[in-house]
């Protein structure tokens, strides 16, 4: 079926055909300066020294393009979306249904209607714990995820497991911080769980995991799957079609858009046979005190006024990935990868933590001499910000007996430069231990 015939039996004639007009946009190639020109906070200064910024699997920076979207719909189309006549509201609620058309672009979808706006990813795996899986299990019943997951795709699990009585079973990892894809066959056949679920990149250790093949494993036995892609996502593009899991969520904050935003994808026959999440305005079709009828998905599930601004422009975030040549992005992330592992390794006593043959670019290390929270207060000094600790990935860590890292994670707007200024960042903290 072609993109017009699906907007046409959808009602989105227009938010279609204006994702497919953007989708034959040229696409620039990278360039390392202007990209950098489009956010404005890296010119900040820290303690005196130029922002370097390696925190960006916490939360990316936001492009000139997101920030002035945000404050034109607040001063230009503010009002509430889908209830009134009146222009305002009719020119938010057009921007909000387009914002829809170009998230399912982004994730080369054919249908919006396969996307549910959410507050971000967590929201999205417990909408899908709750409304699709809780229905369908009982005590005894299995779930298997990997031990890197995110504390976001741990913990919905565990409260069904609390109330229903679900049984968390969990994929080891090998020596190199890999899921090896004849374990998690193994386990799949073994346990026949209710639902697979993995992280696409690992947030900690950097890990790309092979989703496409390890859903494919689940799905020839009939297993849903839930792909967490908050990681993957600002690192490469992301294709459903290829991948085909049953849902996937992200979050916009990591897509250099604002916080407080995401999105599920659901395959329409999935979505379908789910129950709301929350109850209130926007997603019913008729209220009595006697009953209530709901509205079809994705509108069934985003009860209440949503946020608004958030969406609008977490679609310019995404409309800025999409013209930009995100293969050359990639390629310069990985030499930045490569170019600070190598650093170091250099250095007496670090260890890096996560040695995976394919990896988006995070690097996580340990320091003999120094304790992750100090690295983290030493760097910010000089102006390098890093993220320590856990990373959200509790169990993780306990698996590889260390209490958590330290944490250097790239983005396509950083540089050489800023990698050696982390390089020397360390080698001063060693010898200052030493």
């Amino acid at each position: 079926m072609s993109i017009d015939e699906i907007a046409d039996t959808l009602g989105t004639v227009d938010i279609l055909m204006e994702a497919k007009e953007e989708s034959n946009d040229c696409v620039k190639p990278f360039d390392l300066e202007g990209v950098r020109a489009d956010f404005p906070i890296l010119s900040t200064e820290v303690n005196g020294q130029p922002l370097v910024y390696l925190d960006n699997a916490a939360t990316g920076q936001k492009p000139r393009a997101v920030i002035d979207a945000e404050r034109r719909y607040y001063e230009e189309d503010n009002a509430n979306i889908h209830r009134g006549v009146h222009t305002l509201s009719q020119r938010a609620t057009e921007a909000y249904e387009k914002a829809r058309g170009v998230a399912a672009r982004f994730l080369g979808l054919e249908s919006d209607r396969q996307i549910v706006f959410v507050r971000g990813a967590t929201e999205g795996v417990n909408l899908v714990a709750q409304s699709f899986l809780r229905p369908r299990i009982k005590a005894g019943d299995k779930i298997l995820l990997t031990t890197m997951e995110h504390h976001a795709n741990i913990v919905p699990w565990q409260l069904l497991r609390d109330e229903v009585g679900l049984e968390l079973v969990v994929c080891p990892l090998n020596a190199r911080g890999e899921v090896e894809l004849a374990t998690w066959q193994r386990l799949l056949e073994e346990h026949r769980p209710a639902m697979a679920t993995m992280v696409h990149a690992s947030n900690s250790l950097g890990t790309i995991n092979p989703a496409a093949e390890m859903i494919a494993a689940a799905r020839a036995l009939g297993i849903p799957t839930l792909l967490d892609a908050a990681q993957s996502s600002p690192h490469f593009r992301v294709e459903v079609p290829a991948l085909d899991p049953d849902f996937l969520v992200l979050s916009a904050h990591k897509l250099f858009g604002p916080t407080g935003v995401g999105l599920l994808y659901g395959k329409p026959e999935r979505l379908e046979e789910m129950k709301p999440y929350q109850g209130g305005g926007d997603m019913i079709d008729i209220v009595s005190f006697e009953k209530t009828t709901f509205k079809a998905p994705p509108e069934r599930f985003e009860a209440g006024t949503p946020n608004i601004a958030g969406v609008i422009t977490f679609a310019e975030a995404l409309k800025y990935l999409m013209a930009m040549d995100r293969v050359g992005a990639e390629k310069h992330e990985t030499a930045l990868r490569l170019r600070t592992e190598a650093g170091l390794r250099e250095i007496a006593g670090l260890r890096i933590v996560g040695e995976a043959a394919n990896k988006v670019a995070v690097v996580s290390f340990l320091m003999k001499t120094a304790h992750s929270h100090d690295i983290g207060t030493f760097l910010d000094q000089e102006g390098i910000a890093i993220r320590t600790g856990h990373h959200c990935c509790m169990p993780l860590m306990q698996s590889l007996g260390i209490p958590g890292t330290a944490r250097a994670s790239f983005a396509f707007y950083n540089t050489e430069d800023e990698v050696d200024r982390l390089i020397a960042g360390v080698a001063k903290i060693e010898r200052f231990f030493s």
